[in-house]
């Protein structure tokens, strides 16, 4: 056997550190080439390091939560001898034409999200990875439904729930010591039926969720149950845990009755780095660079509501979700095209307005990391059906941080809707070195005033007019004073709310 040092790789173009986000294995675990060993974060997305090695983990270099710079040792493992011809995978092939190096940046998100198994390539975000650990689902025999056959939460859990449904049940397979175990099998119940040490534990998708409910670590709870030789718990293994801990805390609170309680921590630090900190420093940017200004106004949409109404059952149909950000992307191209200047970008260096003729949108969407801005690209070239479907996709791969570099860049304009979080009106910030954002307010009923129908007058020839409710989308836009004017800044959103008021324009 001979002992082989893997370096943290790049994973991604321009990157020089990531943070250790979780180890997938520990020293004394067998790993095949393309086993995934750890996942990384970086400023740009979370990945996953698969291992370019077969043998044996020997060490961990690194502790979750540290920062290793690319290039540094992160483990170590113990090979065949018989397999040198491994070494030449541990860094890339400098020989080889550009782009053929296994750290290609063009593929740093989909490369690492996959792992290369005997079955085939499998691809599927580090959610849907854990979850299939979770869950006892082996992800090679998971069918992926996304995009390429990218295996997605959903997809393991309806796995789960198929083999449960498919086979015995949980209580008919459960092997219990004296009903068909073998001694063996017997031992490794017993040993881990009273460790809250436990690294693997399984469960059907109804008893973790009831763990969930109940705030009780499923590894934790004893028990004597075991499916092909690892601790299985069931229902009423967690309920009586549960009660267990309750009687225990109980009692506890009583005899500390008299004693002081801790005071609770009066602050506490959330480490700014990875994707957080590169949001924010492009905020700071954009902010202390480009003179905002903010436009607001109101559109009526009791027409678009209607005819969404109508579209969704035949989207539906399709498997695809219809949303109000199908029709907004439209109705903005359209506004971009007749008032192009909010289509730029200013090039200081050149000292050039740059004026896109093509129509990249960008959509923020809110993850776990901070605000990610997907890039619909060529908007003006796209139905509505395949623009909220694009953007249904490119939103949960954001969320799932197993969107690549690529489709996020490019973008000529962005779309902020933080409506959907209650909000009606903000001062959005620029996504730089984009010139205008257009924010989306929440879509409520909101007293509306409207000419009266008939002649319109009444006898002293004054306008008759009424307070009615009506659909309205609130909006925000947020221009470049530097290349764009007020006045282009309102006629824009004119024309905006004139194709939301009318969505049959869109068709023209």
């Amino acid at each position: 056997m001979t002992v082989k040092e893997f370096k943290l790789p790049d994973v991604g173009e321009g990157v020089a550190e990531g943070e250790l986000v979780s180890w997938q294995v520990s020293p004394g675990d067998t790993v095949s080439e393309g086993d995934i060993v750890a996942e990384v974060e970086t400023d740009k997305a979370l990945v996953e390091v698969p291992s370019r090695y077969d043998g044996t983990v020997e060490e961990l270099f690194a502790e979750e939560g540290d920062i290793v710079p690319v290039g540094d040792v992160i483990i170590s493992f113990e090979v065949d001898e018989g397999g040198e011809a491994d070494a030449a995978a541990e860094a890339p092939d400098t020989e080889g034409e550009p782009g053929d190096s296994v750290d290609e940046a063009d593929t740093d998100t989909e490369a690492a999200a996959s792992a290369e198994t005997p079955e085939g390539r499998v691809f599927a975000p580090p959610s849907a990875r854990k979850l299939a650990r979770e869950l006892g689902v082996d992800i090679t025999e998971v069918e992926g439904t996304g995009p390429g056959g990218r295996i997605s939460d959903a997809d393991v859990r309806a796995h789960a729930e198929r083999a449960e449904e498919g086979g015995e049940t949980a209580d008919e397979t459960a092997v219990t010591p004296g009903e068909g175990d073998t001694g063996g099998a017997a031992e490794t119940a017993a040993a881990a039926s009273g460790s809250a040490d436990r690294d693997t534990t399984l469960a059907v998708p109804a008893t973790r969720a009831l763990a969930e409910e109940l705030g009780v670590d499923i590894h934790a709870v004893p028990t004597e149950t075991t499916r092909d030789g690892e601790p299985f718990v069931e229902e009423e293994d967690v309920r009586a845990f549960a009660e267990r801990d309750t009687e225990e805390a109980a009692a506890g609170a009583a005899a500390g009755a008299d004693e002081t309680a801790a005071e609770p921590a009066r602050e506490e630090t959330v480490p700014y780095r990875g994707v957080r900190r590169t949001i924010g420093e492009q905020m700071a940017t954009s902010k202390y660079t480009a003179p905002h200004v903010s436009h607001h106004d109101t559109a009526e949409i009791d027409k678009l509501v209607g005819a969404r109404e109508e579209l969704k059952a035949t989207a539906e149909e399709k498997g695809i979700r219809l949303t109000y950000m199908a029709f907004v992307l439209k109705a903005v191209v359209a506004g971009l095209k007749e008032y192009p200047i909010l289509n730029s970008e200013l090039d200081e260096e050149e000292g050039v307005i740059r004026v896109k003729n093509y129509y990249n949108i960008g959509i923020a969407v809110a993850t776990d990391a901070g605000l990610m801005v997907p890039v619909v690209k060529n908007v003006d070239e796209k139905g509505l059906l395949e623009l909220a479907d694009e953007v249904q996709e490119l939103a949960t791969k954001a969320r799932e941080r197993s969107i690549s570099p690529q489709e996020m860049q490019g973008g000529t304009f962005t779309i902020t809707n933080f409506g959907a979080f209650g909000g009606e009106y903000a001062t959005p910030i620029i996504n730089y070195p984009e010139t205008a954002i257009l924010g989306l307010g929440a879509i409520e009923q909101r007293p509306v005033v409207r000419e009266v129908e008939g002649d319109g007058f009444l006898d002293d020839g004054e306008s008759s007019t009424e307070v009615v409710p009506a659909h309205t989308l609130p909006l925000s836009l947020a221009i470049d004073h530097r290349v764009i004017d007020g006045a282009e800044a309102a006629k824009f959103t004119n024309t905006v709310k004139e194709y939301l008021a009318e969505p049959t324009k869109l068709l023209l």
